[in-house]
């Protein structure tokens, strides 16, 4: 399902950097060569049929690249 961020993302944390992430080798042939981190955070996220959620959100990014594949890992009741 469709979501778009309606909330700055808080609480950032690296999950892993470089060699440590499982998918490197299909980012940079994906998205191109960069400092890959896989990063999680929370923020209020709205689904496409209205409802919002606070949620944990999963994500990767490089610099000069920018955030890829965000994905929702938990929602906050």
């Amino acid at each position: 399902m469709k979501f778009r961020l309606v909330s700055e993302l808080t609480e950032i944390e690296l999950i892993a950097a470089g060699r440590s992430i499982r998918e490197l080798k299909r980012l940079r042939r994906t998205y191109g060569s960069g400092r890959w981190r896989k990063l999680k955070g929370v923020a209020s996220i709205q689904f496409s049929d209205g409802t919002m959620y606070q949620a944990e959100l999963h994500w990767y990014e490089a610099h000069g690249i920018g955030r890829k594949e965000t994905k929702i890992k938990r929602i906050f009741s």
